[in-house]
């Protein structure tokens, strides 16, 4: 499998972003949206910006390593902003993100702001697709993740 981020001169210059993510065979993962919510469905950092982007890239990281995925492995990124979000904070953002990314080959990515999410309080959500090698993950991890056919219940 191989992964290439590149992002053509014939296009604006991204920040923080690539704008082609090309995969060549391998297995994508696609995340549900993640909120600010903890194991319980708790709101986690309400009113407070910075906290609600940590537990949503905490998230992020739990879900992909229940794929058998990392977070270097996204290879796309939609970003939803609530209006009310001050465009000040978006920075905390980004340096948030980069604690998380791959910086040298960031995600395809894209910020949307948008009236209100799902429920109140809720002021990012993030939905990513990851790619991997099962082959490497499996050997690296030290197990494979395998579905499992249900039969009629």
């Amino acid at each position: 499998m191989s992964k290439e981020f590149f992002s053509p001169a014939t296009l604006p210059p991204p920040v923080g972003y690539s704008h082609i993510a090309k995969v060549s065979k391998g297995t994508l993962i696609y995340l549900a949206g993640q909120v600010s919510s903890d194991a319980s469905g708790k709101l986690v950092g309400e009113g407070n910006f910075e906290a609600q982007v940590e537990q949503v890239f905490g998230n992020l990281k739990l879900a992909l390593e229940a794929a058998g995925a990392t977070m270097a492995d996204i290879v796309k990124m939609n970003i939803y902003l609530v209006a009310e979000v001050d465009q000040a904070e978006v920075p905390k953002l980004r340096a948030i993100r980069d604690r998380y990314v791959n910086v040298a080959k960031p995600p395809a990515s894209t910020l949307v702001v948008v009236t209100r999410l799902a429920r109140p309080g809720w002021l990012i959500e993030i939905e990513a697709v990851a790619a991997i090698d099962p082959e490497s993950h499996a050997t690296a991890s030290g197990f494979r993740v395998h579905a499992q056919a249900r039969g009629p219940e």
